[in-house]
């Protein structure tokens, strides 16, 4: 049996997955790369044209791509916050002795196995025709209303659709981090007569500082590489106002035929996701405590 767990063995079960990750996720990055310095339509028998550069100057001048970053970048601040505050409160909620604290787990994290494009679809009838419904028979028009047809309301539907999606699987983390620590700490924290909001802050906090990095890693990355719901809930309309990272890419590709362009925005897209992450991680783990 020993034999069996030699270099060989060992093998058999790496070979795979790195032969896994060099089709489908290595080379095609590399190719990707080198199509961003190329102007061609994706069609095989056009010619394609290198320009250097010039794609990723083109970028900086392109308003609608920029308008795209600067609604990304406040949907995911936005977002960060209520998916950590409800999944940190959700956490807090049902580690106490609360009878219904497992049925309450189980209903909070379901909508996690939902998937985004099914989400969105449901929640586009909700925040469109459902609440225009309300609204017509309560009279309460400045709430009740066709959110999905408003620009900045539109992007707030998509705040709250992916926090619905996310709180609960973040909930998962936080509670993971809120039972490792020891009872005997917050015991003794309120035998010396600290109180909730002291425990909270000056205890638990601290102590779960690496699950703050592991949320907040999670959060970052996913909004910022949002598309499925993006998708199904307000295809980037009305009048683009809505439209991500994410989706500028893939109109531009998919839409627009412009391969070699969109290529130069996946790979700035991918530069800019990986070192805000890198220092959002760097960040939080310098305030992680060792129990």
């Amino acid at each position: 049996m020993k034999k069996m767990r030699g270099p060989a063995w060992y093998a058999l079960f790496t070979l795979p997955l790195i032969f896994v990750f060099t089709t489908v996720v290595l080379i095609p990055f590399i190719i990707g790369i080198v199509y961003a310095f190329f102007s061609w339509d994706g069609l095989p028998l056009n010619p394609k044209i290198f320009v250097g550069i010039n794609n990723f100057i083109k970028i900086f001048s392109d308003e609608r791509f920029l308008a795209s970053a600067g609604h990304t970048v406040f949907f995911t601040l936005l977002s960060i916050v209520t998916i950590n505050v409800l999944g940190l409160a959700f956490a807090l909620g049902v580690t106490t002795r609360l009878n219904v604290r497992n049925i309450a787990r189980t209903m909070l994290f379901a909508p996690y196995m939902i998937g985004g494009l099914i989400l969105g679809y449901i929640w586009k009838f909700i925040l469109g025709e459902g609440f225009r419904t309300i609204g017509e028979k309560t009279g309460l028009t400045t709430v009740f209303f066709n959110w999905l047809l408003h620009p900045q309301f539109a992007l707030l539907a998509l705040t709250v659709v992916i926090t619905w999606q996310m709180a609960g699987y973040i909930m998962i983390i936080y509670i993971t981090g809120i039972q490792s620590i020891p009872e005997e700490v917050i015991e003794a924290a309120y035998m010396d007569g600290a109180g909730f909001w002291t425990v909270l802050f000056r205890i638990k906090f601290p102590l779960i500082m690496q699950s703050f990095t592991v949320c907040l890693f999670l959060t970052l990355s996913n909004c910022f590489k949002i598309f499925d719901v993006n998708l199904s809930l307000t295809g980037g309309g009305p009048y683009s106002s809505t439209e991500l990272f994410a989706m500028n890419i893939y109109h531009e590709i998919f839409s627009l035929n412009n391969y070699g362009y969109g290529q130069a925005k996946a790979i700035l897209f991918f530069i800019i996701v990986a070192a805000i992450t890198a220092v959002q991680v760097g960040i939080t783990k310098k305030r992680e405590v060792e129990m």
